[in-house]
């Protein structure tokens, strides 16, 4: 017989790849159409482009994915908070033209999708020590994930019904 508690993190974390993978076709339905000028324009002041929010999904995956590493290889490493401002490696990432952007968020999170989606009970359940967070460990890091996404998320949605009106 299955473990209840087991498989309910199956289930759970099967919830949050297949959010996962919604999420990612919201990034592409968002950003559709538009070209580079649309894409790098703000359409409100001192807020990020569409295509600066995709960079920033792009690079905080990044990190969360390395964080899920670290949990994966190592005994309930040390998990350091990630501070955006002053990222370089966002800066660098934002530079770029916008299908590049577009290109390698697509290509990484399937790649990550394809990595998540085998782990089983106990790799989702390996923890981590995080300063903030009491109760830290694989799941929750990429649920925190699929969080934060919808948030940027929704501030796509934003920009490009701002870019909708602007076009009228």
């Amino acid at each position: 017989m299955a473990d209840p508690i087991a498989v309910d993190t199956q289930k759970h974390a099967a919830r949050i790849l297949s959010r996962l993978r919604q999420q990612t076709e919201d990034v592409r339905r968002l950003t559709a159409g538009l070209d580079e000028q649309a894409l790098a324009r703000r359409v409100f002041p001192d807020k990020w482009s569409l295509k600066e929010l995709v960079a920033h999904l792009h690079r905080v995956q990044q990190v969360f994915e390395g964080r899920v590493d670290a949990m994966l290889k190592r005994d309930n490493p040390e998990i350091e908070p990630y501070e955006p401002e002053g990222d370089s490696l966002f800066e660098t990432m934002a530079a770029r033209p916008a299908s590049a952007v577009l290109s390698a968020f697509f290509g990484d999170r399937e790649r990550l999708l394809r990595r998540l989606e085998p782990l089983g009970p106990e790799s989702w359940s390996r923890r981590g020590t995080h300063p903030e967070f009491p109760d830290y460990g694989v799941l929750f890091q990429v649920e925190y994930m699929a969080h934060h996404e919808a948030h940027h998320i929704y501030q796509m949605f934003q920009r490009r019904a701002q870019l909708a009106k602007s076009e009228e």
